[in-house]
């Protein structure tokens, strides 16, 4: 199948590395989507990422006698986690907790959220210095860019935490963009 590496031999390193930043991207991906119960998505990325990693590691064992080879493993793994995780950040995947915690009038930000179709629920606490507002709100991840603009701009001093959910159910969230009305329809 790689018999062009035995004519070739200087293309094994650069198989290796860029098949390691294949296959370990695609398991930081796997990861993200096997926490968040994706059963059908998390083993359809398992599979083509165990089919790059039994080719690659095919080629080391049979052609790979220099160190470069060696290192170009090492180099592919480890960009491929830093690539794996800019992967995961661009794609957001996922729902979040967002707890807020103002010394502001927190009603004005619960209304401010509200226009933005997120919802949220305010309770008071005291804080170690003050009393504070404290705002909850379930989004999605890839929504949290314009959560922290409006959080900022509302109080430059504003303090939040972000958790990780796993489902949502019976609130006020934000309506879905459906990706099918980004095409044209008819062509």
């Amino acid at each position: 199948m790689f018999d062009f590496l035995d004519v070739y031999p200087w293309l094994l390193p650069v198989m290796i590395f860029f098949g390691r930043i294949f296959d370990v991207s695609l398991g930081t991906l796997r990861i993200i989507f096997v926490s968040k119960g994706e059963k059908y998505i998390a083993p359809a990325i398992g599979f083509f990422e165990v089919f790059i990693w039994v080719v690659i590691i095919s080629q080391i064992l049979t052609r790979a006698n220099d160190l470069v080879a060696y290192l170009s493993y090492a180099a592919g793994y480890a960009s491929g986690n830093y690539i794996g995780i800019l992967l995961e950040q661009r794609i957001a995947y996922g729902i979040i907790l967002c707890r807020i915690y103002t010394q502001k009038n927190g009603m004005e930000l619960v209304q401010v959220l509200n226009k933005m179709n997120f919802g949220a629920t305010m309770t008071h606490g005291k804080g170690s210095t003050n009393e504070v507002d404290i705002i909850e709100t379930v989004i999605d991840r890839n929504q949290m860019k314009a959560l922290e603009d409006t959080l900022t701009g509302f109080d430059a001093n504003i303090f939040y935490v972000i958790e990780d959910v796993r489902t949502k159910q019976n609130g006020i969230f934000a309506k879905r963009k459906n990706i099918l009305t980004r095409w044209r329809v008819g062509k």
